[in-house]
């Protein structure tokens, strides 16, 4: 069973292979990390987990149970208790609702340990799949995203409340979510 773990430093080769095998994948509905974010990842990697020490995000990876990362599911911009929720999803393991699974464990763990109280997430007009995957999740469209957020394409902000009445206990759970492992 898929688990989410917090990020850290060895899940460096399982998160590179994850982006390289789904760069086309990624880029049909999502900007393109470009080509210095691969010439540069093992910097840039490090950068990530020095974010996520100051506590200013914290990343997340869906882990199969050969080791292979599933999906990446990420809280950033973390202040006054709310964050920017970002994922994305393997090729191979869309469609099976291991995203909407997956955001709602996160959605638990924003507010029962990081202490957040609110998540925004900004999705692609032809993203419906991400679409899809916030609705089930909880989220609801609170307003148009700007084109330069979202890689020059048009879009739509949601926002979920998680203080109480805003948790949905329905979401089914991934896997477990250690702490910090």
């Amino acid at each position: 069973m898929p688990e989410l773990e917090r990020l850290r430093a060895g899940h460096a080769p399982a998160v590179l292979a994850f982006e390289l095998a789904n760069r086309a994948w990624f880029a049909a509905s999502v900007p393109d990390r470009g080509d210095a974010f691969f010439d540069r990842f093992p910097d840039r990697f490090d950068a990530l987990l020095a974010e996520q020490e100051a506590g200013v995000c914290a990343f997340h990876v869906l882990v199969d149970e050969d080791g292979s990362v599933l999906g990446r599911f990420n809280l950033v911009d973390i202040e006054d208790r709310a964050a920017e929720l970002g994922y994305r999803v393997a090729e191979h393991a869309a469609g099976r609702g291991l995203a909407t699974a997956t955001v709602g464990d996160l959605c638990r763990l924003a507010a029962g340990t990081y202490g957040l109280r609110t998540l925004r997430a900004a999705t692609t007009h032809g993203n419906v799949a991400s679409r899809r995957v916030l609705v089930k999740a909880g989220f609801v469209a609170v307003g148009p995203a700007a084109p330069e957020h979202l890689g020059g394409k048009p879009g739509t902000w949601f926002r979920r409340d998680l203080t109480a009445g805003g948790e949905r206990p329905d979401t089914p759970a991934a896997g477990r979510v250690p702490g910090g492992s």
